[in-house]
């Protein structure tokens, strides 16, 4: 089983060390390491281990959370290991490739990106602001995502994390054309605690968000509030 264990330690030489011979204790194998953050002497670091499926992961908890200074921040399943901004130039390649289908092609990608569980993209009403709640309408929506697939209240349109009734955590950014807003989700696990999209996680998905309107242009205006919700079908894994 791959894992994806988020974790708040102190910056200090022989911290990130002491964390990785934890986990290999615990029976982890580390296979890649992210540091999402280095501030006021705490790092936030992100370890995508592969976790023996028979064991339980509060073995794995107890021994970080008995190293002095660390905080696990949350734990989820990863579909694969999360992959580098280098990718992000490969996708917005692909897009402007098959703009037609652009719009898919990054909602599809995405979740790869970010080790995510789904994304989708959705539109909402332009008059938004005078309306009182009410979900956005989905126009895409990536293999994996929830039928029905019902979206938290995404407005004011800004690039934000979100969690929402059941857990479920959200990254979201709008395009800026059309009222489309791309949502990314991780979702909550009993055993598993998922943490929020960190603000560097969020900052990605805006940057990518925001060069795919300007690849796509026009083609965005095409999705049409009433657009009836695709999926994609095929499994990339």
């Amino acid at each position: 089983m791959l894992l994806r264990v988020r974790v708040t330690l102190p910056d200090r030489p022989g911290a990130l060390g002491q964390v990785a011979r934890t986990l290999g204790v615990a029976g982890a194998d580390i296979v890649q390491v992210v540091v999402l953050e280095r501030l006021g002497g705490r790092a936030v670091d992100d370890f995508t281990v592969v976790w023996p499926g028979a064991s339980r992961v509060e073995r794995l908890l107890a021994g970080l959370a008995a190293i002095p200074g660390v905080q696990v921040d949350g734990v989820w399943r990863a579909i694969g290991a999360p992959v580098s901004g280098g990718h992000d130039a490969e996708l917005l390649a692909q897009v402007a490739a098959n703009p037609a289908d652009g719009l898919a092609t990054l909602v599809d990608a995405v979740p790869g990106l970010l080790a995510a569980d789904w994304a989708a993209a959705a539109v909402v009403p332009t008059d938004w602001a005078a309306r009182s709640g009410g979900e956005p309408t989905v126009a895409y929506a990536s293999w994996r995502a929830p039928a029905p697939l019902h979206l938290p209240e995404v407005t004011p349109l800004r690039a934000r994390p979100l969690t929402g009734p059941d857990g479920t955590r959200y990254a979201v950014a709008p395009f800026g054309r059309a009222g489309l807003v791309l949502v990314v989700a991780r979702t909550d696990d009993e055993e598993l605690p998922t943490p929020a999209f960190h603000v560097i996680e969020v900052d990605r998905v805006a940057q990518l968000v925001r060069a795919a309107a300007v690849i796509l242009g026009d083609h965005l205006e095409r999705t049409p509030e009433t657009a009836p919700i695709a999926h994609a079908v095929i499994d990339p894994s």
